[in-house]
């Protein structure tokens, strides 16, 4: 499970980093790399019990 979070988490993030950098879309790029930090396994995580 967890290594599916990171999976998810990673592409959250990366996803976020081309929005910024290639859409110019600060907004939605700060969300996605937000939701990737909250997702990861690690730190923090929403799923974390």
């Amino acid at each position: 499970m967890a290594t599916l979070l990171w999976i998810i988490a990673v592409i959250l993030v990366i996803a976020g980093i081309y929005v910024l950098l290639a859409r110019r879309d600060i907004l939605w790029g700060i969300v996605l790399i937000v939701l990737g930090l909250l997702v990861g396994p690690g730190g923090v995580s929403i799923f974390h019990v």
